[in-house]
């Protein structure tokens, strides 16, 4: 249940909007969090921001999210301290994979020639997130499922349109580039075997209000359009604390949404 216990959340991607503010709140809500970072000292500056002192409940590690071994050294709960009741093998040994993992990374537009330095930004994260879940579980025998927190976009559903009329030429011609790159994060996961939410958002940005209901939309291969919500804006904000509120604080039950993907919007 919820609130039975601090959970072990790892955040690949927390220096961005929506991941830091997920970030903020498992932090401020006692949770264990791990995050992995190039740059460490660009999430410690946002930190200062919010934390007087430094999260004891933090881990930050340098690393890339392309590479496999510093994304798998983000995905084992760390033992426990030491204690005469458990011996120094015990703590080795038992190993187990966090509870939920919040994947936030992205790139960013150049324009006006609509390009990103690195295209396939998001797919190879993905795919070294996944490759890091089967290295755990095959070489080092850890255990668990986690729930994969997947923050993708709308505009690019199968199943139906998903953003204002008036919106889809832009999204067609200047998103045309990242969002290539979220469809085959998206198909990566719908055909993989992990527990996963992918978060769909509409077009983002820095709005500090909190006094607007979030819409959801929900979708998924197998049912189809279950709620359809269309809009034009949301903030970073506001996504973050959703998907805390809705998805990483009940990574220990089954959730509603598990193996869809949810549309967020004002």
């Amino acid at each position: 249940m919820p609130g039975s216990g601090p959970k072990t959340i790892a955040f690949l991607g927390a220096t961005g909007g929506c991941g830091f503010s997920a970030l903020r709140r498992a932090i401020e809500a006692g949770h264990n969090c791990i995050a992995l970072c190039r740059s460490p000292a660009k999430l410690e500056a946002k930190l200062d921001e919010f934390f007087p002192e430094r999260p004891t409940n933090l881990v930050i590690r340098e690393g890339n999210a392309h590479h496999v071994a510093a994304v798998a050294s983000c995905l084992l709960v760390p033992p426990p301290p030491p204690s005469p009741s458990i011996s120094s093998s015990q703590r080795q040994s038992e190993k187990r994979l966090v509870d939920a993992v919040h994947f936030s990374v992205g790139g960013t537009v150049s324009f006006p020639s609509f390009s990103m330095d690195d295209p396939d930004v998001c797919k190879k994260a993905a795919k070294a997130l996944l490759d890091a879940l089967d290295t755990l579980r095959n070489d080092d025998g850890a255990t668990g499922r986690p729930l994969l927190v997947v923050i993708s976009t709308t505009g690019i559903s199968t199943l139906g349109r998903d953003v204002p009329i008036p919106l889809v030429p832009f999204y067609h011609y200047a998103l045309r580039v990242p969002h290539e790159d979220k469809r085959v994060v998206e198909k990566t996961l719908f055909a993989c075997q992990e527990r996963f939410v992918l978060v769909r958002p509409s077009l983002l940005n820095d709005s500090s209000r909190t006094d607007r209901p979030v819409r959801v939309h929900v979708e998924g291969p197998a049912t189809g359009i279950e709620r359809c919500e269309i809009g034009y804006f949301i903030s970073r904000n506001e996504v973050g604390r959703w998907t805390f509120d809705n998805l990483l604080e009940k990574a220990d039950e089954q959730i509603e949404y598990e193996g869809k993907a949810v549309g967020l919007t004002w």
